[in-house]
């Protein structure tokens, strides 16, 4: 086999492993195009809903007074977003930018050169990072673009701006991606075993970073407040608007003048991050790639674990305790949790720094305002919780606890699923609970904090009923079919319905909580609602159902593809 068809072989391999297979499709088969095709589609849609905002407001923005600028607002909105896209998609390929153990295992054996290796990986991270980029920017991207270019220019100012603008989306995606990579790369020259255990709190780490940067970076998008001195040392560390100057110095934006130290900021950060990118992959070819096979991976502690109550029966404990330990133990589970966490505490604080702008209070004055904000953060960071707990309960963690259950014992399927609710109410309900009622019992009178904290339970038990309707598995030990999960149709449509679903229940809860008895009424309302649940969820199970451990695929045939 020649080097060319050694390279277009791994080329198409790493490429398709860049990303979980499983939390994206069921329809790719193996094939990378299938898989690339349905990570494009989701990155397609939301850059979609974004271009009609430009063809909407655009127009107004475009005719704005040029002194103040509101495009800049604009274009620091768009970067931020494409980079916190990319930064996502980096941490969520964070397991597969490098060789792993059994890439060193297959592949060292065989005839295949070291930089055919390299070069295969390489260009499939490239590959895969332009495609984030243009599928993200392709929509809104250029929409946005089209509107904010400058008037006078005419046409072909507005054609210099929309490369500009592409110009400056692709080095802030490279950035990005190389700024994980060399993150990535630095923690794996510590020894392999710490690296493993640190590998996820670090992506969770780098994850509330950029969030934290996208949520709370000061809004300096005026030509006086680049210039002024007092924001130039928020100027100097924030990337997003070195970016921002390289779209204005690129494009002859208004900002131009101004703009152009920005940009040379954005040149030297980009040829950093480059380098440092490289360097990250080189490292892992000359140094790394040995350490996977000769150090051993993580070895079990001394201790025991840490301690948890019973749930129940002796068989209903170990199932229980199996499912809370094996989130407190897997990586990959806790960093997917993790990102809906980040996820809802994101749009948490989206709400309160809205809040913070319209009514100029300070962040103890907005927590001690017991009302509709501080009880919607408290609804979003539960469903979070719970969708982000219930989405890894569906994902095995590794196929020897499956076969240890199967020798094993077991309680039948409705004693079973009283466990794994035990658990899921553990996992999700009961740290938001805890955590709200440290925060309303610290700032609001203890009355409503308390009746808040009451409905919030309730609901929190709702939603675990619903979730495990004819739940017949073990959290973490039940094979799945690729795409089963539906990650990306969940996390979008939480985003998109269920916050404003929960604006109007909180609401209806806060309105209710002026009189007692409007408040007994919604609480009566509730605990119904969780009784009916309750017996939703156990319908169709009895004493005599079995576990199931495998799922049942569909009798459609499977193409093998060896035409390819």
């Amino acid at each position: 086999m020649n080097a060319k068809l050694q390279f277009h072989v791994l080329y198409r391999q790493f490429l398709f492993r860049l990303m979980d297979v499983e939390l994206l499709s069921a329809s790719a088969r193996g094939d990378a195009s299938g898989l690339l095709g349905q990570l494009g589609a989701l990155l397609i849609a939301p850059s979609a809903t974004l271009a009609l905002g430009a063809f909407t407001v655009g127009q107004g923005v475009r005719n704005h007074d040029p002194m103040t600028f509101p495009g800049a607002s604009v274009e620091l909105f768009l970067v931020s977003v494409s980079m916190l896209v990319v930064g996502i998609f980096a941490l969520l390929s964070w397991d597969s930018m490098f060789l792993d153990r059994r890439d060193v295992l297959v592949l060292a054996p065989l005839p295949v050169r070291g930089r055919t290796l390299f070069t295969a990986k390489v260009a499939a991270s490239a590959a895969a990072l332009g495609l984030v980029v243009g599928a993200w920017n392709g929509f809104s991207g250029t929409a946005w673009a089209m509107m904010l270019a400058p008037v006078p220019a005419g046409f072909i100012g507005m054609i210099r701006y929309v490369a500009a603008f592409w110009i400056t989306a692709a080095a802030a995606g490279a950035f990005t991606y190389c700024l994980v990579l060399g993150i990535q790369g630095a923690a794996a020259q510590l020894p392999r075993r710490w690296y493993l255990r640190a590998s996820s709190a670090l992506q969770i780490a780098v994850f509330v970073l950029f969030l934290s940067v996208f949520c709370f970076q000061p809004s300096i998008t005026t030509a006086q407040s680049l210039a002024a001195p007092q924001n130039q040392h928020a100027l100097a560390w924030l990337p997003t608007y070195w970016f921002v100057g390289l779209l204005e110095a690129l494009g002859g934006g208004e900002l131009g003048a101004v703009a152009s130290p920005l940009a040379f900021r954005a040149a030297a950060g980009l040829a950093i991050a480059l380098s440092v990118g490289c360097g990250a992959y080189l490292l892992s070819y000359l140094r790394t790639l040995r350490k996977i096979v000769e150090e051993p991976d993580v070895t079990p502690g001394a201790r025991a674990g840490i301690w948890l109550p019973r749930f129940g029966s002796l068989p209903q404990t170990a199932l229980a305790q199996f499912t809370v330990r094996t989130v407190a133990r897997s990586p990959q589970h806790r960093v997917i949790l993790g990102f809906y966490l980040g996820g809802g505490l994101a749009i948490v604080a989206v709400i309160l720094e809205g809040l913070m702008e319209m009514t100029h209070l300070k962040w103890a004055d907005v927590l001690r305002l017991a009302g509709v904000p501080m009880m919607l953060a408290s609804a979003v960071m539960l469903c979070a919780a719970w969708l982000g707990t219930r989405t890894i309960f569906s994902m095995p963690v590794a196929l020897r606890a499956n076969w240890l259950f199967r020798v094993t014992p077991l309680p039948p399927a409705a004693q079973s699923l009283a466990a794994s609710r035990r658990a899921l109410v553990a996992l999700a309900v009961l740290p938001v609970v805890v955590a709200t009622s440290i925060v309303l019992l610290g700032f609001w009178p203890w009355r409503p904090a308390v009746e808040h904290l009451l409905v919030l339970a309730l609901a929190g038990s709702i939603l675990a009923d619903l979730s495990l309707r004819n739940f017949r598995k073990i959290p973490f030990t039940c094979s799945y079919l690729p795409g089963k999960s539906k990650v990306h149709l969940v996390f979008w449509g939480s985003i998109l319905v269920g916050v404003l679903a929960l604006y109007q229940a909180v609401e209806w809860e806060h309105d209710a909580m002026a009189t007692a008895l409007g408040y007994g009424a919604t609480v009566a309302i509730l605990a119904a609602f969780a009784v009916a649940a309750r017996a939703f969820a156990n319908a169709g199970l009895d004493d005599d159902g079995e576990i199931v451990f495998e799922e049942v695929p569909s009798g459609e045939p499977i193409g093998l593809g060896l035409n390819r």
